[in-house]
């Protein structure tokens, strides 16, 4: 699914930034050096709620010059570690990349885009804004970000039809995910669990996230759309100019709509409505998603008259052009792995959570999604940072005269729309390879998108200070 990137004349006569996978590298390398001159240090941890799961406890930072030291080798060993630690997504993400492959063997893609063009063609905005909004539900609600994975190819699909770039495709799927995130309703892998650590009711303060949401909602739609409209008008100003997509998703057949893929398509929504209600409802995550893409590929190779030797070969082919994507995914999570061993996560976190303490109401809600934001980089798990920051966050908030609502909100803030930026996030980097986009060219179209939000939140979070937001 995936394929060397062609380049243009004049790019090569000038610097290229390297590959993303010796950006990631590098980062491990970077990961490293700061083990060798951050001491290592620890908080207290005790267990939280019902879950098992720990959190720390304020006040508790020591340093640990026990802690035995990485050797060079530990920057090698990180990567068979990141991948050790990040395999279900790893596996999952083959198994997505054969049952798509499927999928489009069975004609019911191709056919089912041309028949959305005839329909919807004429109203893009439309798909843009319903999309982001779709991806943002699915976010703020139940904490959608993995099961968005299987959509990448439809939406490169749709939009590279439709005359507009990969970017713009990605960005209404990546958008809509930050945007869920950080203004995150119900979230139970982040608000919930933040609100928890914090002593709040559950889901309490609902309301005022709510035009939160729909503020960042419409941000988000403006500058997708205005990006989409100036590639459209000229392809030459799209980040990815001179990147071909990849061929497997816009190399499309004509293909007349017919019964059996209607009987395909119709299959597809109700195995997508059975992952929402396992998610929602039975705790499914990656292995049971899996479990669910696989049977469906068994279902749309029946219902699409596909032999079971031909079935093997397609899942196969497919699986095997995302094996950048999972090489990515691997070194990425390898990051984390080299700054947990090193024992400096929490150094990092005290850190940076020191200089609040002496600052107004107004400017610590602000520095507290600053930190969030920072930290996101080295944590780039919700719940992880949840349980890591929200102890420390909680009583400081008490102490500059900040609510623990208003604390929670910034770790959102801090935790959703870093999201979609920060290449330690293994689902991003799955969503960027798959779409053929190179993450520092994805930088120059979300960076923007990043300064505007972070303004908005800052304002929002002073209204939340001024309103006594609680």
């Amino acid at each position: 699914m995936l394929r060397a990137v062609p380049m243009s004349e004049a790019d090569e006569s000038k610097f290229r930034v390297p590959h993303t996978l010796v950006l990631l590298f590098g980062m491990v390398v970077i990961a490293y050096l700061m083990t060798l001159f951050v001491p290592a240090g620890s908080f207290e941890r005790t267990e939280a709620g019902h879950g098992g799961r720990e959190k720390v406890v304020p006040g508790t930072y020591e340093t640990t010059p026990d802690h035995p030291s990485l050797g060079p080798t530990a920057i090698l060993t990180a990567i068979p570690k990141g991948f050790s630690a990040a395999h279900e997504i790893i596996f999952f993400v083959f198994i997505v990349g054969g049952a798509f492959e499927v999928l489009r063997a069975t004609g019911a893609v191709d056919s089912g885009i041309d028949l959305l063009l005839r329909k919807a063609g004429h109203r893009p905005f439309l798909l843009v804004a319903a999309g982001i909004a779709a991806f943002a539900v699915g976010s703020a609600t139940i904490g959608m970000a993995e099961e968005y994975i299987p959509f990448v190819p439809v939406l490169v699909g749709l939009f590279v039809a439709l005359g507009f770039d990969t970017v713009t495709a990605v960005g209404v799927l990546c958008i809509g995910y930050g945007v869920g995130y950080g203004a995150a309703l119900i979230n139970p892998f982040t608000v919930l669990i933040a609100q928890e650590v914090a002593e709040l009711e559950p889901s309490s303060g609902i309301g005022f996230r709510m035009v939160l949401l729909l503020v960042f909602f419409l941000v988000g739609v403006h500058h997708v759309w205005r990006y989409a409209k100036r590639v459209q008008d000229d392809p030459d100003r799209s980040v990815v100019a001179g990147i071909e997509p990849p061929a497997e998703m816009v190399d499309r057949e004509d293909v007349p709509f017919r019964g059996r893929h209607l009987g395909v398509i119709v299959i597809l929504v109700l195995a997508l409505a059975l992952l929402v209600w396992g998610i929602k409802f039975q705790g499914w995550y990656l292995i049971e998603m899996g479990a669910l893409f696989l049977g469906l590929s068994i279902l749309l190779a029946l219902m699409g008259g596909i032999g079971p030797s031909k079935t093997a070969r397609t899942f196969c082919r497919g699986a095997a052009g995302l094996t950048t994507t999972a090489l990515l995914i691997g070194f990425a999570r390898a990051i984390e792995t080299v700054l947990e061993e090193g024992g400096i996560i929490d150094t990092v976190v005290y850190g940076i959570a020191q200089p609040l303490q002496e600052l107004g109401s107004v400017a610590a809600s602000i520095g507290m999604y600053v930190v969030q934001s920072v930290l996101n980089f080295f944590i780039p798990s919700g719940s992880g940072q949840a349980f890591v920051t929200m102890p420390l966050m909680a009583p400081l908030s008490d102490l500059v005269g900040v609510s623990r609502q208003t604390a929670v909100l910034a770790y959102q803030f801090g935790d959703g729309f870093t999201n979609i930026l920060v290449p330690t996030n293994a689902v991003l980097i799955g969503i960027l390879t798959m779409a053929g986009i190179p993450w520092e060219r994805w930088l120059r179209f979300v960076f923007p998108f990043i300064l505007k939000v972070w303004v908005v939140g800052s304002v929002a979070l002073a209204v939340a200070v001024m309103m006594g937001y609680a």
